[in-house]
């Protein structure tokens, strides 16, 4: 399956179990592949026939910067289900999460949760 990649989109939100990262938020950046059939776009060079990938950017800062969720499982769940259900040609969808500052005692680059979803039933 062909597929679209959006990687490293940043954004500040207030996502977190702690009443401070509700409070002064935090980065997220998030990593998103969208598999979808791209021959007839690739063919036709008609945005008619791909997904607008400005439009997915607008869809994740929705839910980036929107409700607060206490995990970053949530944030994902919300944003696969979402493009998947606004997105017609899209089959199926891997979004990554990830909070570079997450508030663990110790050293450590980054937290990140990955997903995988798909259309049922060709839905």
């Amino acid at each position: 399956m062909d597929n679209i990649e959006l990687n490293q989109m940043q954004f500040y939100g207030y996502h977190g179990l702690l009443p401070e990262e509700n409070r002064l938020g935090q980065r997220f950046f998030v990593d998103i592949e969208l598999f979808l059939d791209l021959k007839k776009a690739g063919k036709s060079d008609n945005m008619d026939h791909s997904i607008n990938y400005a439009q997915v950017y607008d869809h994740v800062k929705r839910i980036m910067e929107g409700e607060v969720r206490n995990l970053i499982e949530a944030v994902a769940e919300d944003v696969a289900e979402d493009l998947l259900s606004s997105f017609e040609l899209l089959h199926a969808c891997s979004i990554k999460v990830t909070k570079p500052d997450a508030p663990i005692p110790g050293h450590i680059q980054s937290v990140s949760v990955k997903i995988f979803r798909e259309k049922e039933n060709g839905k």
